[in-house]
């Protein structure tokens, strides 16, 4: 039980698209990520997923609209909906979702991470 500095363990990578563990909670994973650019669109069957936006703005694309979030905003992505988080500029995020969810869900991508780095 120790306090965890998200600017730190951000500070630790440079990448994009590649979310890191940085706790774990009833079978839930907190992961930060760096984005920028445009991700793949996917779903998830079975998970819902927390974006929580820590630096920049956010375009979350659905099939029928956009929801720009921002700094100090989250938004919960439910399981099922097709969605494409795009950054125009670099974002810091931090996401919970469960410990077993696919990154891009059943679409296989260049972006699609099969395990993430525990920080």
């Amino acid at each position: 039980m120790t306090a965890i500095n998200l600017n730190e363990k951000l500070n630790m990578f440079d990448d994009f698209w590649k979310p890191r563990v940085i706790a774990e909670l009833n079978g839930q994973q907190v992961k930060i990520s760096k984005v920028k650019g445009e991700f793949v669109w996917h779903d998830h069957k079975n998970e819902d997923e927390l974006f929580y936006i820590l630096k920049g703005t956010l375009r979350m694309e659905f099939r029928d609209r956009v929801v720009e979030v921002t700094a100090g905003e989250m938004i919960v992505v439910p399981m099922g909906v097709e969605h494409r988080p795009v950054a125009t500029e670099e974002v810091w995020m931090m996401l919970f979702e469960p410990a077993n969810i696919k990154h891009t869900g059943e679409v296989k991508s260049h972006l699609t991470v099969d395990s993430y780095e525990k920080i």
